[in-house]
């Protein structure tokens, strides 16, 4: 980012000749120019890194009014792993990468809940507590504290969300591991729909809305599937800043 110079202080920021700031809690549009799968910490997991630049068109800070990024929380959950019987000659460090596996098992199986979101990933694991045996299995009961993340949406977020169908009176919307949110024609009132082999919607400026086209939009509305351990959203297009990005 050659054009932002580093301003120090008790809560140092980037800035520009514009005054345009980059700083804790500022949504940026960036480029991935290069991605790296690093090592393995403490026999927990692996993450990704990720090297980018803000060398091209339409990137850099996000100026929206409300656009606070919150859907990504970091948790800490309290969590019972089942051991089996047979699986517990393992001593110290297996027994305890034994017990990280089967969290790791159990994360991913979880999916989602209504109060935290979907799970994403296990951060670190925090403690783990004495082992109890259940009765009438041999199978032990180790209580877990991790800390983690989730992906959860809130109503009046504004964020990004790419198309995936377009129907009549609307079209519905991916973000992350959220796959439906719809986006009602009456939400949209500057868009008409153009029917056709490939439909679009279309307002009087010639600006449309089409399938896999990114969409800054704002949530009106969630609901939370128990059966499917999914969240529905509905979005609005009433607003400053949003549309077809």
């Amino acid at each position: 980012m050659p054009d932002y110079h580093c301003v120090d202080g008790e809560k140092p920021h980037f800035l520009d000749d514009n005054l345009s700031r980059i700083e804790d809690g500022v949504v940026i549009r960036f480029v991935v120019f290069c991605k790296r799968w690093g090592n393995q910490v403490q026999d927990i997991g692996r993450e990704f890194m990720i090297l980018a630049s803000l060398e091209g068109d339409s990137l850099g800070p996000i100026s929206l009014p409300g656009a606070i990024p919150k859907m990504f929380l970091k948790v800490q959950l309290q969590w019972n792993v089942i051991i089996p019987s047979e699986s517990l000659d393992a001593k110290g460090l297996a027994l305890q990468k034994a017990i990280v596996v089967r969290l790791l098992e159990d994360f991913s199986t979880k999916k989602a809940t209504k109060d935290h979101g979907y799970f994403l990933a296990v951060t670190t694991l925090d403690s783990i507590g004495e082992g109890r045996v259940r009765q009438h299995t041999g199978d032990v009961l180790f209580p877990v504290t991790f800390s983690g993340l989730t992906f959860k949406i809130f109503r009046g977020e504004i964020l990004e969300a790419t198309v995936h169908k377009i129907l009549k009176h609307g079209v519905f919307l991916r973000c992350g591991p959220v796959e439906n949110i719809y986006l009602s024609y009456q939400k949209m009132t500057d868009y008409r729909y153009v029917p056709g082999e490939n439909p679009i919607f279309m307002n009087e400026k010639m600006s449309k809305i089409e399938k896999d086209m990114a969409v800054r939009l704002m949530v009106i509305g969630t609901k939370y599937m128990e059966a499917e351990r999914e969240f529905q959203a509905v979005a609005s297009l009433e607003g400053d800043f949003l549309g077809p990005v």
